[in-house]
C-alpha cells in the first residue's frame, strides 16, 4: 500500500462527521476515530510500517501514550525491533506506582508516540514526567496532525514533531476516493 492508498484507507476507516468534543476542549464537526484504524491490523501493520522510516535512528525506546498511542507503539516495536514503554495519564497508585510500563526509559533516547494530536498539550505534560524520570526526549511521531498549531506548542517545549498524515492529507485522500 503507497501513502495515498493508506491515506484514502484511513480516511474510509475512521473518518466521521457530526458533532465532537475533543481531548483538547475544542469542537469539531470532523473526527477521525482513531481506534477504528489500530483495531484493524491491516492498516496498523501498514501505519507501522509508513513510521518504521520517520523513526529517529537513535531511539532506544518508543513510548506510547495511553491509550490511543499503545497500539502504534507495539506494532512499532515490532516492526523496528525496538523496545516499548507504554505511559500513563498519571502513575498507577496500586503495584509498581509507575508512569511508564514496559522497557526501562531511565536514561534512554525515547521517541514519543501518538495517534492523533491537535494541540500536543497531553504530549507536553507526559515528556515533562518522563523528562523527570531520567527519560531523553527530542522526537514525537504521530498518526494524524489534527492542527498546526500542536508542531509550534511542541517547539516551545524542545519537542520536534514528524507526522505520518496532517488532517488536510487525510481529507483531501477521502475527496480522491
Amino acid at each position: 500500500m503507497d501513502y495515498h492508498q493508506l491515506a484514502a484507507s484511513l480516511y474510509k476507516t475512521a473518518y466521521l462527521s457530526g458533532d465532537f468534543k475533543l481531548r483538547s476542549g475544542q469542537r469539531s464537526n470532523q473526527y477521525f476515530d482513531k481506534y477504528r484504524f489500530e483495531a484493524d491490523p491491516v492498516l496498523l501493520a501498514e501505519i507501522a510500517r509508513k513510521l518504521k522510516k520517520l523513526v529517529p535512528e537513535d531511539t532506544g525506546i518508543l513510548a506510547g501514550l495511553e491509550m490511543g498511542g499503545i497500539p502504534i507503539a507495539t506494532a512499532l516495536s515490532l516492526e523496528t525491533g525496538i523496545p516499548a514503554a507504554f505511559v500513563r495519564k498519571k502513575a498507577k497508585e496500586y503495584g509498581t506506582s509507575k508512569l511508564a510500563e514496559g522497557a526501562d526509559i531511565t536514561n534512554k533516547k525515547v521517541c514519543i508516540i501518538e495517534d492523533v494530536v491537535t494541540t500536543g498539550g497531553q504530549i507536553i505534560s507526559s515528556a515533562q514526567e518522563l523528562k523527570a524520570l531520567g527519560a531523553h526526549i527530542e522526537f514525537v511521531l504521530c498518526v494524524i496532525e489534527r492542527d498546526p498549531i500542536s508542531k509550534a506548542n511542541l517547539e516551545q517545549d524542545g519537542l520536534t514533531l514528524v507526522s505520518l498524515f496532517t488532517m488536510d492529507d487525510l481529507l483531501l485522500a477521502g475527496k480522491g476516493s
